[in-house]
């Protein structure tokens, strides 16, 4: 049995928040730079050339690359083997949210009640989902997530019979009904299968792999492909000003389902896709 005190949690968390609102993941950089070779609209191509710009701004005066330094949201991987010792887990992430939050200057964008709308003032509680794995370690992916993607994500209880034109129809619509407020190019996630809840997770989960790495199934990975070229016909281009580059990538994740269901959801993240891993 492996023991992490709740102390290196909550450095860790904090360290994590700071640097994926201000320092951009390679993977995301280098699609962005990719997207820009491809690009022929000169419009489209100055976006990008200020995004890329606004990237190497953050991380030289370490100021957020986006003012919504959005909700705390973990996608967590506990080994059996681990003890997490002086305190609780999620506490433990709370308390790191809360300085990450307050010593990087980030917004606090969470509100206690969706009616009433009155500000936690901390950016928490985050959002953490736990599953336990085999082995001793922690990791921990952080994926602060914006209004501007996450307003615009989607989840549709399909027919069986909609089959893999439905799914096509679903997430294609979906991209194309979001146009700029996503702020594109965007990466997009989508989940097929399991129930109601499972299906929005593995949407959102999706967003975690590396920008453009393939399914390891290639029926999946020859979707993704497919589904890229479909949405980059649409002409929405970067930040909806037109162009031949919508999204980055097309990310898909399944689980089992049903037989009378066919669940799909589709979550988009920005051009900045933020993101951080933490292995303790």
């Amino acid at each position: 049995m492996r023991e992490i005190p709740v102390e290196s949690i909550v450095e860790q968390v904090k360290t994590a928040c700071i640097e994926a609102n201000c320092v951009i993941e390679e993977d995301v950089a280098t699609a962005i730079r990719q997207a820009l070779k491809k690009e022929e609209s000169p419009i489209s191509q100055q976006v990008l050339q200020q995004i890329l710009k606004n990237h190497d701004i953050a991380r030289s005066r370490r100021v957020p690359l986006c003012q919504d330094t959005g909700l705390a949201v973990f996608f967590v991987e506990m080994g059996q083997d681990v003890r997490i010792t002086g305190g609780l887990f999620e506490e433990a992430v709370n308390e790191g949210v809360r300085q990450g939050y307050a010593e990087g200057y980030l917004r606090k964008s969470l509100v206690a009640n969706p009616l009433n709308r009155q500000n936690t003032g901390d950016n928490t509680p985050a959002i953490v989902h736990l599953s336990l794995v085999p082995g001793n370690q922690l990791k921990m992916i952080f994926c602060p997530k914006g209004a501007g993607g996450e307003n615009m994500s989607a989840l549709a209880m399909l027919k069986p019979g909609d089959g893999l034109k439905g799914v096509r129809r679903f997430v294609v619509a979906t991209v194309r009904k979001a146009g700029s407020n996503a702020c594109p190019p965007v990466i997009v996630g989508v989940g097929i299968g399991g129930s109601f809840e499972k299906c929005a997770l593995l949407a959102k989960k999706a967003l975690t792999r590396r920008v453009g790495s393939p399914h390891p199934k290639l029926e999946m990975a020859n979707l993704e492909v497919s589904l890229l070229e479909e949405i980059n016909k649409l002409g929405i281009g970067s930040m909806g000003l037109g162009g031949r580059v919508t999204a980055l990538a097309v990310h898909i994740e399944t689980a089992p389902c049903h037989i009378a269901s066919l669940p799909v959801a589709v979550n988009l993240n920005c051009h900045a896709s933020r993101h951080k891993e933490v292995v303790l």
